[in-house]
């Protein structure tokens, strides 16, 4: 889907390429609440994890939900694709891992580890 000439809320509602659900031909997103999926058989399986084959394996690598919303994402920003997760800190991590690499050093204020600190403690 072209995004250049719509405006933020139409790619936020309509972007990527989910249309509607196959079977029951719904438009709105469904919000899968699963953690696992069905194989068809041993050697789908063994596609899907060897990366051979596109599919969902287990919620917390690839949901059905997540995928509507990172493609939507990535249409609001014009970009190839997004990445949700499910917290700020792993977003964080995610954050430095991508630029840092073996033997960099990290330079962290004070003020984040009394946050991080602060996180702990509540939580």
């Amino acid at each position: 889907m072209s995004t250049k000439r719509q405006n933020p809320e139409t790619i936020a509602l309509h972007g990527g390429d989910y249309r509607s659900d196959p079977t029951t031909k719904a438009v709105a997103v469904p919000i899968y609440r699963t953690t696992s999926y069905l194989f068809d058989s041993t050697e789908h399986a063994a596609n899907l994890f060897g990366l051979k084959e596109f599919g969902n394996i287990y919620t917390r690598i690839m949901n059905p939900t997540n995928d509507v919303l990172e493609k939507r994402l990535a249409a609001l920003d014009g970009g190839l694709a997004s990445l949700t997760v499910s917290s700020g800190q792993t977003a964080s991590t995610f954050a430095i891992l991508n630029v840092a690499q073996a033997g960099d050093k990290l330079l962290v204020l004070q003020i984040f580890m009394v946050e991080l600190f602060h996180c702990l403690l509540i939580h």
